[in-house]
């Protein structure tokens, strides 16, 4: 184990450290102790039009850069996370929450996004062809869109920094990163080692603040601006929609979700007992592709139940900096109030709790892993997002009911498909109204695969060869035919 080591906790802009205008702050907790872990700078307006400054005044310069020379930047940028793994991890735990082992893994998932961007730098391809009527040659090539903002969440505070920053900075993007307000920590540390790694100044800037629109409304008033990606609540996302609207700004927005999990009689119960134990349970349930919705075959939900409710008795509820805890607290009282909320729901409407069913006293902001069985469809963890360890299982009959039900709500993003038949597999998951679906697996993040929504889950995609895209605008060149 690893002292925690504070990241510089003041601004980053225009490649300097400093203190908010004002000389504002703002608390970061421990959720896990309700302890206040330090103050950070809380940027003003006045701070983030001094971000886009810079992040402007280096857009022309880094555009520039030849790609192999951002691609070994971002090299190097993969290097010192993976050096400072221990030192990240601890950091992540300490302000959000999850289990050291979980913290680990989230920084080698979110590292990959700067390997895999790296990568893709030099492959950013364009094309060069005649025109049908043979009297021009036609260029077509990707440019960078221009200055960024990047929003970032507070359930994967390295993983949605590397995910944004790493196509951005590839595409040759310069970038105004807003952190959460509840975890800016190890942000504030991933801009230290981007720093470390040679990215220039201007080109990554942070701007923490605890007031968001005070960042937010002049950057997007700016038109400077060219791109805004955000991950978070849909509420939020739409807002933002309507604001990038003025200046007609390019958008990525991954936003809420409310994932089905479906098994079928012919599943794998423990196979798919696994699977959903880690498609719910993962980040403590605080996870926008968390199986929110499990739909069991009604022939064999009490066996599958029953394999399921050994997984969650076996977890360990603490301090996920201590020693064999495998779930953390919630964010923070808000969030644990809410999960008690819909279990409470779901157990007026004729629910069963199986696990768990209470908060923990505290200190810190805990819920105990929890099994609901019986839930009826009226129930509100039907339709909203649960954002913690409660998983409620819900009947079907055949596959249109298994489809009907996954498909009935306003999201889109992630879904889960548990069957030993193949065609099934493929059969349900052309007809899942999803961006994302995994047959007979929990977990199907990763940096080669584009990443995101359809429906009110967002727009756009992260990740995979579709990623950098996201940050380039298409150009074409009619050339005159030096043949005619």
């Amino acid at each position: 184990m690893v002292d925690v080591r504070l990241p510089n906790t003041g601004l980053l802009i225009g490649g300097e450290w400093r203190a908010a205008s004002d000389g504002g702050t703002f608390e970061v907790q421990n959720p896990a102790t309700g302890e206040t872990v330090c103050s950070v700078a809380s940027a003003t307006s006045a701070d983030a039009r001094a971000a886009m400054d810079a992040a402007a005044g280096a857009q022309d310069a880094w555009a520039r850069t030849r790609p192999r020379d951002r691609a070994e930047i971002l090299r190097r940028a993969f290097d010192l996370v993976a050096a400072h793994t221990e030192e990240l991890a601890l950091l992540m735990t300490t302000e959000m929450g999850k289990p050291l082992a979980e913290a680990r893994g989230e920084v080698a998932y979110g590292n990959e996004f700067l390997r895999w961007f790296s990568e893709e730098t030099v492959r950013n391809y364009g094309r060069y062809y005649d025109a049908p009527e043979g009297h021009l040659r036609m260029l077509v090539r990707r440019k960078p869109v221009g200055p960024c903002l990047l929003i970032t969440p507070w359930n994967f505070p390295l993983a949605m920094a590397t995910r944004k920053v790493g196509p951005a900075l590839a595409a040759g993007c310069t970038t105004i990163v807003k952190p959460a307000r509840l975890t800016p920590l190890t942000t504030l540390r991933f801009a230290e080692l981007c720093v470390a790694a040679g990215v220039p100044a201007g080109v990554i800037n942070v701007v923490p603040t605890a007031q968001a629109a005070h960042v937010s409304d002049p950057l997007l008033a700016d038109p400077r601006l060219r791109k805004v990606s955000f991950t978070g609540s849909t509420d939020v996302g739409r807002r933002l929609l309507a604001q990038c609207s003025t200046n007609v700004l390019r958008t990525s927005m991954e936003l809420g979700g409310n994932a089905p999990l479906l098994v079928f009689d012919d599943a794998d119960l423990d196979k798919a007992a696994a699977g959903a134990a880690l498609a719910k349970m993962r980040n403590m349930g605080e996870a926008c592709t968390s199986a929110n919705r499990i739909l069991v075959h009604e022939s064999v939900v009490d066996a599958f139940a029953e394999k399921l409710a050994g997984r969650l008795r076996a977890l360990t509820v603490g301090n996920g900096a201590d020693p064999g805890v495998t779930c953390g607290p919630l964010i923070d009282g808000a969030a644990r109030d809410k999960v008690a909320d819909l279990v409470d729901d779901a157990v007026a409407r004729g629910a069963r709790v199986v696990v768990g069913g209470k908060a923990v006293p505290g200190p810190g902001f805990f819920y105990e892993p929890t099994l609901l069985l019986g839930v009826p469809r009226e129930a509100r963890c039907f339709s909203e997002e649960i954002f913690g360890p409660v998983a409620p299982l819900f009947t079907f009959r055949d596959e249109d009911e298994a489809v009907a039900l996954a498909n009935d709500t306003e999201y889109g993003l992630a879904s889960y498909v548990f069957t030993a038949d193949l065609s099934r597999a493929l059969r349900i998951g052309d007809r899942l109204e999803y961006g994302m679906v995994g047959i007979n697996v929990g977990v199907i993040s990763n940096a080669a695969a584009p990443f995101g929504g359809v429906k009110q889950s967002g727009l756009g995609r992260e990740g995979g060869a579709e990623g950098i895209g996201e940050y380039t605008a298409t150009q074409y060149i009619g050339v005159e035919n030096p043949w005619e």
